[in-house]
């Protein structure tokens, strides 16, 4: 549900007319960033040229490092961690991303360590892109948090699980 709603937007906006990140996405574990990146795949199987780009810890920063210099993506799904070793050593550029993703916000701006990580990553971006922050939960303090990456946001609050089905509509 709500990976869609950042997935189809940055999708239907995306330049893919040169290799170059144009979106960063952020979250706080592997398992989520593959989800993100199949769920690229799954709504741009009929995109032409576009590419997504996966990066975590854990795993030879060797083999990012080569598939950025390569095979850029449009879209690159990462940890804070991996993604700000990658800009230290000059392997990621970030001045082209029109649209920062930062996915289950308050687990990545909770803790201090991983707040400031995020925060150097979005200092690499430009000033002018879209910011999403998306979450299940948003206690008051990580809200103030939130703020601070966004000018003017707009909040989309859904209380009620009920309310975000799509009545009339067969999935198959």
């Amino acid at each position: 549900g709500k990976t869609a709603v950042f997935v189809l937007a940055t999708l239907q906006q995306i330049d893919t007319s040169e290799a170059a990140v144009r979106a960063m996405v952020v979250v706080h574990t592997r398992e989520l960033a593959y989800q993100i990146k199949n769920e690229f795949d799954r709504f741009s199987k009929h995109f032409e040229k576009f590419k997504t780009g996966v990066v975590y810890g854990g795993t030879p920063i060797s083999d990012d490092k080569e598939m950025l210099k390569k095979n850029c993506p449009h879209v690159l799904i990462g940890t804070p961690g991996r993604v700000l070793a990658l800009l230290r050593d000059g392997d990621l550029s970030l001045t082209k991303v029109a649209h920062f993703v930062l996915d289950e916000c308050d687990q990545c701006l909770e803790k201090t360590d991983m707040r400031v990580d995020v925060q150097q990553i979005f200092l690499k971006t430009p000033k002018k892109k879209q910011t999403m922050m998306f979450t299940a939960t948003l206690p008051a303090e990580v809200k103030a948090v939130c703020k601070k990456f966004m000018q003017d946001p707009h909040e989309i609050m859904v209380d009620d699980e009920s309310k975000l089905t799509l009545h009339g509509l067969l999935q198959y």
